[in-house]
């Protein structure tokens, strides 16, 4: 599948590797030589890998590198996307200072760098982590958080400004022949609305945004948006950080079950469960296939600890669901009455 307008080819999932950053827990190399090697026997033909500097302070990237390095993967059968705007510092602390509680066990912390320099640096550094396998694919990761931390609406236009300043040397990177493709990764739909308002980006990363669970009409619309204007969509983070395949973590925070919104998660969880056990469907699967045959969506980007769930992703990307399932869910309003007329099988 190409990714939008780039001429890029992509499979239908992407590789995440926020767990190779240690993401709740901190796992050993060997490990995470085994899940890099079992997403090469995934894709023969090529793997696309998603990165960022913030993924373990750096740790993901490295690993990701040492790995293929070890596996003496050829860089040709390699596609990189390294979402820039985080940068390795000291740990002074116990624990890292960003995401607290989340990643484990590092030997670094990492600070939010968006600015024209910023994110040279930034693209520089992860380089240097990959140990030769260059990024091809760049983006400013998490313009929605650094927008966040604006104390007046004065420093909020000056956030932006560094935010398009970062585009300018993403840009120049593009024309230097140093990266292929340009887009921005934000849990914030609405944050990549406005950036793409002001640069034409070639795609975008949706996360936590758009998903079985959660699926707004008006991004949807956007998405279609993009779909016609020839953008390519990245889908991510579509369990919601695990929650919805039975994990306790949503959206990166470990749930509070005495919270009533928390109530209603695990009530809608419930009913998705029975349906899908009633329908003999993985609930992965679903989650998948829901996410991947939505307005110009080309890939998904998935995280695992497991090379079982690795292979399994995999196979669950290139089966579609029948429709029956789809009406199933549509009846007992897991799915929202916008999407009564959209169909969920591009296939059939």
């Amino acid at each position: 599948m190409e990714l939008g307008q780039t001429g890029i080819s992509v499979p239908a999932m992407i590789i995440g590797t926020s767990s190779l950053g240690n993401l709740y827990e901190a796992t050993p190399y060997g490990q995470k030589l085994e899940l890099i090697m079992a997403t090469v026997e995934s894709y023969p033909q090529g793997v696309v890998y998603d990165s960022a500097g913030k993924y373990g302070a750096g740790l993901a990237l490295e690993a990701l590198g040492q790995a293929l390095y070890d596996l003496q993967v050829p860089k040709d059968k390699i596609l990189i996307s390294n979402k820039l705007g985080w940068k390795r510092a000291p740990l002074l602390e116990a624990g890292p200072t960003f995401e607290r509680d989340v990643w484990k066990e590092l030997t670094h912390d990492a600070v939010q760098d968006i600015s024209y320099q910023g994110i040279l640096n930034c693209f520089e550094e992860g380089n240097d982590l990959l140990k030769g396998y260059d990024a091809q694919l760049v983006s400013i990761h998490d313009p929605d958080e650094y927008l966040d931390q604006a104390a007046t609406s004065k420093d909020y236009d000056k956030r932006f400004a560094d935010i398009l300043e970062g585009y300018a040397a993403l840009d120049e990177l593009k024309k230097a022949g140093k990266v292929k493709a340009i887009g921005v990764g934000s849990k914030n739909w609405k944050i990549i609305r406005k950036i793409y308002q002001h640069y034409p980006l070639d795609w975008v990363m949706i996360a936590n945004s758009m998903t079985i669970y959660d699926h707004p009409e008006e991004l949807f619309s956007f998405m279609g948006l993009l779909e016609k204007e020839g953008v390519g969509i990245v889908n991510s983070a579509v369990f919601h950080s695990g929650f919805l395949v039975g994990g306790e973590y949503f959206d990166y925070q470990k749930m509070n079950k005495a919270d009533p919104e928390t109530q209603k998660r695990f009530k809608w969880r419930e009913r998705f469960f029975g349906l899908c056990e009633s329908h003999a469907i993985n609930p992965a699967h679903a989650c998948i296939q829901f996410a991947l045959q939505l307005p110009g969506v080309n890939s998904l980007a998935l995280n695992s600890t497991s090379t079982r769930r690795i292979q399994a992703n995999a196979v669950y990307c290139e089966n579609t669901i029948q429709d029956s399932f789809w009406n199933a869910c549509k009846e007992q309003g897991l799915i929202r009455d916008y999407l009564s007329e959209f169909k969920l099988n591009k296939t059939e």
